[in-house]
């Protein structure tokens, strides 16, 4: 007779999962032991469960489809925690087997007790204790589904001993479901007609966009309307897109900020873009989401519909009248290429140091049409969103809702576990990378040819650049770091370290032509700023404070470093 662990085993391989991200434990033998027996699916062993569920994340990101990730008992599954939130706020589906201390010790301050279900509560849809063997394959059911069909994590709380437990129970087969939301008639037509009336139309769009680039681009055209990015939505909405004019937010083009502002009529397809300050402060908001819990999150909205962008674009789309005044959109268009043209003279080599920027533009320029770009957060990401473009095929990946550090290695493994041809490239932060560097070693454990290429600024940058703005000294962020590429040869990975501008674009070339994993450490100005695309007040009193600050405390000399570098993007 099957173990309950076996049965999640073959139910999990007949719904299409194909690998499962974790450490063993002992808790959690008798899962990976009916992994082993079944064959079917592989087991991808990393070096921290936070690397697991990260790795998850990507998976699911990228296909769409159910990835699996485990812990033991205790501290095993612990570990899990924030990649899983990263999953859960990315709205991908994963599934987290988190193995519990036997049943009869529950209670007790037993050895490596928590209580797992009350610790995943908030980083998930569902999370549930599996107290006997014949509760297993109803819960494993929902948990599936929940996942699946919510977009989120769903984690299964089991004891070791009800996992080795005997059961009759048959295999099932869980899979998605496809369907079309499509708003009300009265909401399509109120929209409409605002849209009609609308002098000025923009366009924001995010993640929600996925799958429906042809729609947005015959809507835009309709209205005349800019299409301003949100981060998440870059990958799907920027390529082949004539009326696109950059992204929004902290991290965006003042292209973006400025069609936004400027409208009277906001548009916002499938986004949750969660910046508040620069919405339009007078427009008609018309709101397009499949979750109506979303609509109004983040700004007064008019007019909600709750529906997927692509039929509710179709819906629209016959209602609208063609806008024949082009004004607002040739203003956003000509905006955006002087903002462009403005960063792209950033991206070039220094005789004196690497320019971030010029580090990005030749991975950009040498990446496969298909590769799949995970940045660090912090400023990997500001380079990530600036300089690399995508075309249909190529991916953008990253824990841009989550916010975590140390995310790109780890997604990286996920997003090449799914296909070791496929050029999967990590852009990592020094200190992202340092915080799970042992997961370099799960790159050649696993025969996964990850390529590492290292933003080695010598700090958390993007601290330091938010330390400036509020007027601080920065203070505890610098890093002292290794030779990352000899870390890497140290590991059986082949390590570049790249430290002047004229020796960096053979060593990329080198670095991504390589058959197998690799890390490019490339040493890079440490005083660049990434400007905000709108500097507030609020912002210039804060490095002007920080300026006066930086002489009396003594640092003048980064200050001159500072200004040295940066007078480029200043003037």
């Amino acid at each position: 007779m099957p173990t309950v662990a076996r049965n999640i085993v073959e139910t999990l391989h007949a719904s299409g999962v194909r690998r499962v991200y974790g450490i063993p434990g002992d808790s959690l033998n008798g899962f990976t032991d009916a992994l082993r027996v079944d064959g079917g699916i592989e087991w991808v062993h990393v070096r921290h469960e936070e690397a697991a569920a990260f790795a998850a994340s990507a998976e699911a990101a990228l296909t769409g489809e159910l990835a699996v990730c485990a812990g033991s008992c205790g501290p095993g599954n612990l570990h899990l925690i924030n990649g899983l939130f990263d999953a859960q706020r990315s709205r991908v589906p994963v599934l987290a087997i988190a193995a519990h201390i036997p049943s009869d010790e529950i209670g007790s301050g037993y050895f490596q007790e928590t209580h797992p279900q009350e610790l995943f509560r908030e980083c998930s849809v569902y999370a549930e204790h599996v107290a006997t063997p014949e509760q297993m394959p109803r819960l494993l059911r929902i948990a599936m589904r929940e996942a699946i069909e919510k977009r989120g994590v769903a984690v299964l709380v089991i004891p070791g001993d009800v996992g080795l437990a005997e059961i009759e129970a048959e295999v099932e087969t869980i899979r998605g479901h496809a369907s079309r939301v499509i708003p009300a008639e009265s909401q399509l037509a109120a929209a409409a007609d605002a849209l009609n009336e609308g002098k000025k139309v923009t366009i924001l769009a995010g993640a929600g966009v996925e799958g429906a680039h042809d729609e947005l681009i015959r809507v835009a055209d309709a209205l005349q309307a800019p299409v301003v990015h949100a981060l998440r939505g870059k990958e799907f909405i920027e390529y082949d897109n004539p009326f696109d004019v950059g992204m929004t937010g902290l991290i965006g083009f003042s292209s973006g900020y400025h069609a936004m502002r400027e409208c009277d009529t906001l548009l916002m397809l499938g986004t949750d873009f969660p910046y508040q300050q620069f919405f339009p402060e007078h427009a008609t908001v018309i709101q397009v989401d499949v979750r109506g819990e979303q609509i109004g999150r983040r700004t007064r909205v008019d007019i909600g519909l709750v529906g997927g962008v692509a039929e509710t674009i179709e819906e629209l789309l016959p209602r609208l009248d063609d806008k024949k005044d082009s004004g607002h959109l040739k203003a956003a268009v000509k905006h955006y290429a002087r903002a462009r043209k403005d960063l792209d003279d950033l991206a070039t080599p220094s005789k004196r140091t690497i320019h971030p920027q010029y580090l990005a533009r030749l991975i950009d320029e040498h990446a496969s049409d298909d590769a799949v770009f995970i940045p660090d957060v912090g400023s990997p990401v500001v380079w990530a969103a600036r300089y690399l473009h995508m075309n249909g095929r190529r991916r953008m990946i990253g824990s841009f809702t989550h916010g975590s550090m140390a995310n790109a290695l780890s997604q990286a493994i996920g997003a090449q576990a799914i296909d070791r041809s496929r050029q999967i490239i990590a852009m990592a932060g020094d200190g992202g990378l340092a915080m799970l560097l042992g997961e370099l070693i799960t790159l050649t454990q696993n025969g996964l040819p990850v390529k590492t290429v290292v933003f080695d600024n010598a700090s958390l940058n993007f601290v330091e650049l938010e330390m400036k703005a509020a007027g601080f000294v920065t203070y505890g962020t610098g890093l002292e770091n290794p030779d990352f590429s000899k870390v890497a040869e140290a590991v059986g990975i082949k390590g570049i370290r790249v430290e002047s501008s004229a020796d960096l674009p053979r060593a990329v070339e080198e670095f991504l032509a390589h058959d197998g994993p690799a890390v490019l450490d490339v040493v890079t100005e440490r005083q660049e700023l990434s400007m905000p695309p709108n500097i507030t007040f609020e912002q210039a009193k804060g490095f002007a404070l920080y300026a006066i600050r930086t002489v009396l405390s003594g640092k003048g000399d980064e200050l001159i470093d500072l200004a040295k570098t940066n007078l480029r993007q200043l003037f």
